[in-house]
């Protein structure tokens, strides 16, 4: 893989795109604290994370929570962008609208990953261009010219067992082998790809350079997109969510541990992968934040601006943008963070590093 992250054509030089949605609308406020603002703690006396404990990202307005210990240590390498402020241009507040407009990338069919996918340069895609972790094809990838879905390495197969999957893939590629045809290169690829996916699920070999996950569905997802993406199998696209941020009631309680599992399953990705980050860009990012104050449950609603994670790639990490300010005199909506960055903007450079070219008009055909 180059360290340049540009698709070339070639599978094993393609850079890898992971999508890790936080669904149900995490609080920006928490995951990125304002430092420095007074207004903060007045309306969330049990909420608000001490500034003494925040995570300081250099002579900024805000900074990490401490539950993102692992990630921390990320930024402090430079493979860790930080952006508070975000969101889109959604005024619902609902999360079924929200999730599927910022997937869509807007008022579009299809998802924005699978757009990019079929619009950008390189390769014809594979059996494994791209890869939801999960049941079920999110919104995100629709429209992609190939998708798998899998709930692990152990689901992708052509039948039921060693012996079918060995002998069908032997017959198909006799059958295939010597067709010149468009049909030829992608059924060779693909059972390239399955090859690949076989002898990963015999060696099972451990992460490398001291990485150790966590023993959870998010970090066994992140911990088997490292696999794919080491056995060159043309890894393009990977998505992947954690659930579970509505946090109306006992936000803290909530969410500390999903930071947590957020954090380490990160970290622990970012060391087993060592160099090859440098053509991988892992985006956190999730439909909208929460309202500033905090309600009488100790939670927080549906809100506006929340907050993204940009991990790996070849920029050095740094804050993009800044915290939006949150007096109370000048929130949007019932008391919500203002949006100061739209999401599109935070993902044009990146699939622009992946090889978008200029197809960024048909990946985000509104302005």
């Amino acid at each position: 893989m180059k360290g340049s992250g540009i698709i070339s054509g070639n599978g094993d030089e393609q850079s890898t795109l992971v999508v890790v949605f936080l669904r149900g609308g995490a609080d920006g406020l928490t995951l990125v604290p304002p430092v420095g603002n007074s207004d903060y703690y007045k309306v969330r006396p049990t909420l608000a994370v001490a500034e003494k404990d925040i995570l300081k990202l250099g002579d900024v307005n805000c900074g990490l929570n401490p539950a993102f210990s692992g990630l921390y240590n990320v930024y402090r390498e430079g493979g860790l962008t930080v952006a508070p402020g975000v969101g889109s241009n959604d005024e619902t507040r609902s999360h079924f609208y929200a999730q599927d407009l910022m997937e869509h990338g807007g008022q579009l069919a299809g998802g924005w990953l699978g757009r990019f996918l079929r619009y950008r340069k390189g390769r014809p895609p594979s059996a494994l261009s791209a890869v939801a972790l999960g049941k079920s094809m999110p919104e995100v990838l629709r429209g992609a010219p190939a998708a798998t879905v899998m709930e692990s390495l152990d689901t992708f197969s052509l039948g039921s067992g060693s012996g079918p999957t060995e002998s069908l893939q032997t017959e198909l590629g006799a059958l295939y082998g010597a067709k010149e045809n468009i049909l030829g290169p992608a059924a060779r690829d693909t059972l390239e790809a399955l090859g690949r996916v076989e002898r990963l699920r015999r060696e099972d070999l451990p992460p490398e350079n001291g990485a150790e996950y966590r023993d959870d569905s998010f970090a066994n997802g992140l911990r088997q997109t490292a696999r794919l993406i080491r056995a060159r199998v043309g890894l393009e696209a990977v998505s992947i969510d954690l659930n579970g941020w509505d946090s109306h009631f006992a936000q803290s309680t909530l969410i500390s541990p999903l930071m947590t599992r957020l954090s380490e399953g990160l970290a622990a990705f970012h060391r087993d992968l060592g160099k090859l980050m440098n053509g991988v860009t892992v985006v956190v990012m999730t439909e909208f934040g929460r309202r500033v104050a905090e309600n009488s449950s100790f939670g927080t609603d549906h809100g506006r601006g929340g907050s993204m994670l940009v991990m790996g790639g070849i920029e050095r990490g740094n804050v993009l943008g800044e915290m939006p300010v949150i007096e109370t005199g000048i929130l949007v909506g019932p008391g919500d963070v203002p949006v100061v960055t739209d999401y599109r903007d935070v993902l044009r450079p990146i699939l622009t590093r992946h090889g978008a070219g200029g197809a960024m008009g048909k990946i985000f055909p509104e302005n």
